[in-house]
């Protein structure tokens, strides 16, 4: 009878994220009706992708994980498994132990787009009745992988805000992590700490505990911030009433159904399902409580300040007032805009032989934020300063929007212990991981990185000015994007 079900089961597919990332050709195959289990084949593709064994040596990667429904109900997050599942010629495919779901990526050295087809996931769905009807969606998330290894935090010459050093040294001092052993925060030598320039850089005490992730174990990052396209793939997945609280568009938050600050996000409201005019621009006005259940939907987690450094800078000593692409140099004219809203968004005029980033000075007549990845894009010479990416080429880490990340400033946030998410939400669209920073009042998140909004000084990497800011609402210069600890 089991058999039968097959001919039930309905593959939704295609979603194209911010590199033209498609996954394609859904179908289900090699049904065991013994085990409870079917493969969910697919193609995947992606631009500028990389494998590296010196310098960075580090890869991008694509988060693939599965949602499903049975006779038109609510989405359930897929469960998969190692076992059975298979990467074509040129990929690997490493499946996570919790089931969530996989990351793909390169099997080789190389550099420019890729092209897997034929990846099979092992979806161990359970037991059916012979008249349910399932539907199945392959969502995509592109990510880079950052390797274990040492690496130093803050302690520059500059006069970055609420900035880290080594405890017990001059301010001008790195801090060396070295392992993920526990961290006490005090100003004493072999202690970590920071300056308290402003009340919001945190409490200057307590204690990193062996769990908190601290950037010395290897991790996977968003390649970008999350998109309103992604958003969308999250939000129309949801019941009404998670949608209700999850709606971006309310007083809390956009306040619009129309285009504010550039973000185009519209919903209408009940079984409708919300819009955006410009699904591969930076997503605007999340909440804490929208950006929990995003990562806890997905599977991920959040960053911690400490590894948005390591993600920025990776092995090399800080350098006074520098920005993500790892140097003081930026750009400080207002840039052109072209193609805006399409994939192909991009910069016609960037600056050369020096740093990108659409801060204050570059923003112009803009006023918002920019398609994730634009300077890769956009820049004359695909070097680390002109595209504006990170040591391990993740890109916008200084300007577009805020990072949010885990705060080591308050307890809420080093109560943080690195748990993912289980892509299962709160029947009221609450993300549910325990330890999290607070769902209604941020408590616990850390803003880094700066946005259009803001002036240089903003988006360097060692400035804390906001490093623990309790924030409970969304805004036109908050963004996010999610992590992974690597297996």
């Amino acid at each position: 009878m089991k058999r039968i079900i097959l001919l039930c089961l309905t593959c939704l597919s295609i979603q194209v994220w911010a590199n033209n990332l498609v996954v394609s050709n859904v179908a289900l195959v090699e049904y065991n009706d013994v085990s409870n289990y079917v493969k969910v084949q697919f193609d995947l593709s992606w631009e500028n992708s990389w494998r590296l064994s010196s310098g960075p040596a580090n890869y991008d990667a694509t988060w693939v994980f599965i949602k499903y429904r049975v006779n038109g109900g609510a989405w359930t997050h897929g469960i998969v498994s190692q076992a059975n599942s298979s990467a074509p010629a040129g990929a690997t495919i490493d499946v996570m132990s919790d089931g969530m779901g996989a990351f793909i990526y390169r099997d080789a050295d190389g550099n420019g787009n890729v092209d897997f087809d034929g990846i099979k996931l092992r979806w161990n769905f359970g037991s059916t009745s012979i008249n349910d009807q399932i539907d199945v969606q392959v969502q995509a998330i592109e990510m880079v992988y950052v390797p274990q290894g040492s690496f130093y935090l803050g302690g520059t010459t500059g006069d970055e805000s609420n900035k880290f050093y080594a405890g017990g040294f001059s301010t001008s001092s790195s801090f060396y992590v070295t392992s993920e052993n526990a961290i006490t925060i005090a100003n004493t030598s072999g202690n970590l700490y920071y300056t308290g320039d402003n009340a919001s850089g945190g409490d200057q005490t307590g204690t990193l505990g062996a769990s908190f992730p601290k950037g010395y174990n290897a991790f996977y990052c968003m390649k970008y911030e999350v998109t309103e396209g992604q958003w969308l793939a999250f939000f129309n997945s949801l019941t009404e009433t998670q949608k209700t609280n999850r709606d971006l568009t309310d007083a809390t938050r956009k306040n619009s159904d129309g285009v504010v600050s550039r973000n185009t996000i519209a919903w209408t409201g009940g079984s409708a399902e919300a819009t955006s005019s410009a699904p591969d621009r930076a997503l605007s006005y999340a909440s804490p409580g929208d950006i929990n259940a995003y990562m806890d939907w997905s599977g991920l987690r959040p960053l911690t300040e400490l590894e948005y450094e390591k993600a920025c800078r990776g092995p090399v000593l800080p350098k006074p007032g520098e920005f993500a692409w790892g140097s003081a140099n930026i750009a400080n004219s207002a840039y052109t805009l072209v193609s805006s809203g399409l994939s192909t968004e991009r910069i016609s005029n960037p600056a050369t032989s020096t740093g990108n980033a659409i801060y204050s000075d570059t923003n112009g007549t803009i006023s918002g934020p920019l398609r994730a990845g634009i300077f890769a894009r956009s820049a004359v010479t695909k070097n680390r300063e002109e595209t504006g990416g990170s040591f391990y080429g993740i890109m916008e880490m200084s300007g577009n929007l805020y990072e949010r990340v885990v705060t080591v400033g308050t307890a809420q946030g080093r109560s943080f212990s690195g748990i993912h998410g289980n892509g299962i939400i709160s029947s009221t669209g609450n993300g549910t991981a325990v330890n999290w920073p607070n769902n209604s009042t941020g408590d616990g998140y850390s803003y880094r990185g700066g946005s259009w909004l803001n002036g240089s000084d903003f988006i360097r990497v060692s400035d804390r000015f906001d490093g623990a800011s309790i924030i409970g609402t969304g805004n036109n210069r908050l963004g996010f994007r999610c992590a992974r600890t690597a297996p």
